[in-house]
């Protein structure tokens, strides 16, 4: 068993020492908390800044979250160089751009620089699509592109863009759709043709549901017309030349035909004729559309049947023109053709037949 030890009381001398001992270490702090040293010590290190400059910072914070927000909303000004934009990245709704206006935009853009941005959005899969795919600006971006090469490769590197963020695919054909509209109204084939492409690119179920969407601001007689528009693509998308050129009258007839069963026959004599003029593919269809203009609907085709038409046959004039009397259970109409008409001859004829009208 352990012994225990005994304690002793300490002597005088020893409590003296160790009295003299503690005076002189509390001698060394002193009677304030160590923690009230350390924040005196800081306090006499700090510099604070004067009134103007904490304002200063405080706008530079704003501005900074400002800019991330604008940023976010695809509202900042970017310069993107023009090697990682994708033109072709969403089906493009305008097919053809007139060589004379591009040639006019590439020298505005070369003299005063250009002066509206294009619109991209980084897509999905930018191993497929590029890290910019265009939403709207195709004519800026091929004019630079030109412009590039023409200095070779030297300048115009990069093209001003707003950086946009869509929540969906369909948000950027919508968004492209109405800047071509807005700008420069896309023809009546071109309209059909958007529609068209967005269904079999799986973007939209069905051409009601693409059409809804993509012209929502439309009238619903316009939707209509585009429904149509959207089929004479489907049928014949690939065997049209010059569909672009079509007239929105013509593209409403072509329809009718291919609603009536025609497509096949269409198709066949597009392909055994050799047309050079957007004139020359019309007169190959027409023949196929009047043959059954008047006549009931294919029921395989679905839709409305057609009223019956009675026409008086054509009526020569001097001048090449053509002027035919159409009769339906709605009213009489006057068909006016030939190489010669044109708008201007037509609100001429317009404003003499309202002439005569009120005379009655």
């Amino acid at each position: 068993m352990a012994k225990r030890r005994q304690l002793e009381v300490p002597s005088a001398e020893a409590l003296k020492e160790i009295e003299e001992g503690f005076a002189r270490e509390t001698s060394r702090i002193g009677t304030r908390a160590p923690i009230a040293d350390v924040a005196a010590d800081a306090a006499r290190h700090k510099d604070p800044l004067p009134q103007h400059l904490r304002e200063e910072n405080a706008r530079d914070k704003a501005d900074a979250k400002a800019l991330r927000l604008a940023r976010e909303k695809g509202l900042v000004l970017t310069e993107v160089p023009l090697h990682e934009i994708t033109a072709d990245a969403l089906s493009r709704d305008r097919l053809k751009m007139d060589e004379e206006d591009l040639a006019e935009l590439r020298r505005s853009i070369a003299d005063h620089g250009l002066r509206l941005p294009i619109e991209v959005f980084e897509p999905s899969n930018p191993e497929a699509a590029g890290k910019y795919a265009l939403i709207s600006g195709f004519r800026r971006l091929a004019a630079m592109r030109e412009l590039n090469a023409l200095s070779g490769g030297e300048r115009h590197q990069t093209i001003q863009a707003f950086v946009r963020k869509p929540d969906t695919l369909a948000d950027a054909i919508v968004a492209m759709i109405e800047e071509n509209e807005v700008r420069t109204g896309l023809s009546q084939y071109e309209r059909g043709r958007a529609a068209a492409i967005t269904v079999h690119d799986g973007v939209f179920a069905t051409v009601d549901e693409a059409v809804a969407t993509l012209f929502s601001s439309a009238s619903k007689a316009k939707r209509s017309k585009i429904r149509s528009f959207a089929l004479v693509h489907e049928e014949l998308g690939d065997m049209l030349r010059f569909g672009p050129e079509l007239s929105e009258r013509q593209c409403l007839r072509i329809a009718t035909g291919l609603r009536a069963g025609q497509s096949e026959a269409m198709r066949v004599a597009l392909e055994s004729h050799a047309v050079a003029t957007a004139e020359d593919e019309w007169a190959v269809l027409e023949p196929l559309i009047e043959a059954v203009e008047g006549v009931g609907t294919d029921p395989k085709r679905g839709g409305r049947p057609r009223k019956t038409v009675e026409r008086s046959g054509p009526v020569s004039l001097a001048n090449d023109v053509t002027m035919e009397r159409v009769r339906t259970e709605d009213g009489y109409a006057i068909r006016i053709r030939g190489a010669h008409v044109n708008e201007e001859m037509i609100e001429l004829v317009m404003d003499r037949i309202k002439y005569l009208l009120e005379e009655v």
